[in-house]
């Protein structure tokens, strides 16, 4: 008689009847099973450290740009500064047009 295939868990498998068989058998798909979990685990933290690096890098970005629109902002109030003292220098200096400002 040769070897035929079995199906998973078939009753009828004839290389299945003894107990240390099935303790083998048992012993393997626990040694699978355990191997498939730490194969999802590793690949799960993988990912969590790839999405933490992805918020850090977004973070980073977010705190340049606000720092860019801040120092932006920063150079159009002393650019409108340096007008209006101009427009009061010009003012006090008899350019009453200038005093509208």
């Amino acid at each position: 008689m040769g070897s035929t295939p079995a199906w998973a868990d078939d009753p009828r498998d004839p290389s299945m009847r003894s107990a240390e068989a099935r303790a083998r058998d048992k012993a393997i798909i626990k040694r699978l099973n355990e191997d498939q979990l730490a194969y999802v685990r590793e690949r799960d933290a993988e990912y969590a450290r790839g999405w933490e690096a992805h918020r850090a890098a977004r973070a980073d970005n977010r705190y340049e740009a606000d720092q860019q629109a801040y120092n932006d902002a920063r150079s159009d109030y002393e650019a409108a500064m340096a007008d209006w003292r101009r427009d009061v220098a010009a003012c006090r200096a008899g350019y009453y047009e200038r005093c509208a400002r």
